[in-house]
């Protein structure tokens, strides 16, 4: 503390310091000076080299455009020279080998030819053999087709003494009105007669025997039920399921078409019982072949 107040009351050690303060920042300032200049002179020289490295760089590359263009110029002239004389040779080598396969072909189509005329040489002696052979089997068949007419013909007679017998054996059937008041179908009264109606062929015969043992039988769409029988009085009762409807035909008698419809036909299902035994029914149902919708 009084070493600087005797400082500050003496001007002239004042001053002393104030120059030496100045002096100093004046030689800083030249030395920055003199850095700033010594960089720009680098920088400029820098930029002089790099200019002259790069028309250094594109005088060489330029000379190597030059070098290579001709380079390639000789080396293209030498491809065409060697391209030339390969397709010479090349043409050479095709005339002759062309020359080569015309003759090769030339020699196997007169072998193919001569192969040709053995094959048909032979096939003209297969041939006669063959006709010979067909003559002798022609014979044979028209000897066994003698035979198979004869046997024909014996067909015939018995397809019609079967008809016979079937016009015969359905002239015995019967029709009869249902319990529905419409005209049924022909009616079997026994094994016989159901083979007649098969036969021919307008219905499908589905044979049924219910008994207490077995009450109840699916026949197709329809579900028949035995519910009563009186052997003394030829009569049953049976229930029918049809369309999922339930219905109960009472007190029938035997060979009585009992006549039910379903949605699908037009035409009714027809059941018939030829025989009524001691809690049991033997019969069957009749059904259309063609079935279509009732409108």
């Amino acid at each position: 503390m009084p070493d600087e107040f005797a400082r500050s009351e003496n001007p002239i050690v004042a001053t002393r310091e104030h120059r030496g303060i100045t002096f100093a920042l004046a030689a800083g300032l030249i030395l920055a000076l003199a850095g700033i200049g010594f960089l720009w002179k680098r920088l400029n020289d820098t930029s002089a080299q790099m200019a002259e490295m790069q028309d250094a760089t594109q005088s060489r590359i330029a000379k190597l455009s030059d070098a290579t263009t001709s380079l390639l110029e000789q080396r293209l002239a030498s491809l065409d020279d060697k391209v030339s004389s390969a397709m010479k040779d090349s043409q050479t080598s095709f005339n002759s080998a062309l020359k080569q396969a015309r003759t090769q072909a030339a020699r196997q189509s007169d072998e193919l030819q001569g192969k040709l005329d053995e094959e048909r040489q032979q096939l003209s002696g297969e041939l006669a053999d063959l006709k010979t052979t067909a003559d002798s089997k022609f014979q044979d068949v028209s000897s066994n087709f003698d035979t198979v007419r004869a046997d024909v013909s014996g067909v015939k007679a018995g397809v019609a003494s079967t008809q016979e017998g079937l016009d015969k054996t359905t002239a015995d059937l019967k029709r009869v009105i249902g319990d529905m008041g419409t005209m049924s179908g022909l009616i079997a009264t026994n094994a016989k007669d159901l083979s007649a109606l098969r036969a021919l062929g307008e219905r499908n015969y589905v044979e049924f025997d219910l008994s207490k043992q077995k009450p109840q039988q699916r026949i197709g769409d329809v579900t028949i039920t035995m519910k009563k029988s009186d052997q003394k009085r030829n009569r049953y009762t049976v229930e029918i399921l049809a369309d999922d409807k339930q219905v109960q035909k009472s007190d029938k008698t035997v060979n009585e078409p009992v006549q039910f419809y379903l949605s699908r036909s037009k035409q009714p299902y027809e059941l018939v019982v030829n025989q009524v035994k001691k809690d049991e029914i033997v019969g069957y149902v009749s059904e259309p072949k063609v079935l279509v919708a009732r409108q």
